[in-house]
């Protein structure tokens, strides 16, 4: 039997248990050496330089201090660095790349949790279930007549902004219902688009002629504030956005001034700033529903990320290609 190799835990040591709960790290365990009582939070800890010596698999998640040239020179066995959550920009320096360490996300499986929240926000804004949540509170009694004009999902018009692993799987969560979906993303030709299922826009005439936009490109300098004052004036009347993917992507004092205007919706689950400032207008407009940065992987979803990490490491001992490897020369687009 192939020895199992060293592996580091490098996190927030109070995320481990959530990450890994106890069958997701007995299955890892059987597949690297790991001590899951060392959770290193500082890699100059004199226990984290011990372990870097030897360690050919750091598995890294939220929390975890950045892989410089420092870390990987204490490190003379690393392979791979799989990490546990989404974004490796701000983990991995460009030595790790010059080095060929192999790096891994969990970015897909914390796609799936934002994708199906956004999809339940498409669903109920089509609906206009906050407003009218909202409405029955206050006045404690139906709309007049049987049926309620201009909310439904049949034919509802949704906009996606990026084709990312979240905008993706919204795309195929989208598919059994009766919307009609269309795509703004400067990387996606007409025939891809036709793959995935969608009708490709470019940004401005999708803004125009959708319900619903969902943004989901990923923060670089190119896309601050991707959708400000001249983008939110192209959307109807009555439409509605929704932003899970960075809160600089999008123009917040803009937007305050559709909402006030009561010509548009929000839904947030980021900001910029994040939190918002506690006087925000964002907390107290009646068109904007606002949550805590909870789209993405919480309470029992985390455990995917551990597993998705987990199966990485079957892979790598295997001899097999990683299934989530990150492609360096696309990292500067992706989120």
């Amino acid at each position: 039997m192939r020895p199992r190799p060293a592996a580091l835990f490098a996190m927030t040591a109070q995320n481990l248990p959530q990450i890994f709960p106890p069958d997701v790290m007995a299955r890892l365990r059987d597949t690297v050496e790991i001590d899951p009582t060392l959770t290193v939070e500082d890699f100059t800890d004199p226990r984290a330089r011990t372990a870097l010596a030897t360690a050919e698999i750091l598995i890294t998640g939220w929390g975890s201090p950045r892989i410089d040239e420092a870390v990987l020179d204490a490190a003379p066995a690393l392979r791979a660095i799989l990490h546990a959550a989404g974004s490796v920009k701000g983990l991995t320096s460009p030595a790790v790349w010059e080095r060929g360490v192999l790096v891994s996300s969990a970015a897909d499986a914390n796609a799936l949790p934002v994708a199906e929240y956004t999809l339940g926000m498409i669903l109920l804004a089509g609906k206009d279930l906050f407003a009218h949540r909202d409405r029955f509170r206050t006045q404690r009694a139906f709309p007049q007549g049987e049926i309620v004009p201009g909310i439904g999902n049949f034919g509802r018009r949704v906009g996606v902004v990026g084709a990312s692993r979240i905008g993706r799987r919204l795309i195929e969560l989208l598919k059994p219902f009766d919307l009609k979906v269309s795509l703004a993303d400067p990387y996606v030709d007409g025939a891809e688009a036709t793959a995935l299922g969608v009708r490709l826009l470019p940004l401005d005439e999708l803004l125009r002629t959708s319900d619903i936009v969902t943004v989901h490109a990923p923060q670089t300098p190119e896309t601050l504030h991707l959708i400000g004052r001249r983008e939110l004036a192209l959307m109807p009347t009555g439409s509605v956005l929704i932003n899970t993917a960075r809160g600089a992507l999008l123009d917040h004092d803009a937007l305050v001034d559709e909402l006030r205007a009561d010509r548009l919706g929000a839904i947030l689950d980021v900001t910029d700033p994040e939190p918002l400032p506690v006087d925000s207008p964002l907390f107290d407009l009646p068109n904007a529903f606002i949550t805590p940065h909870l789209a993405g992987s919480q309470g029992n979803e985390v455990a995917r990320l551990g597993l998705a990490v987990t199966q990485e490491a079957e892979r790598l001992l295997a001899g097999r290609e990683l299934a989530h490897a990150i492609d360096h020369a696309a990292l500067e687009r992706t989120a």
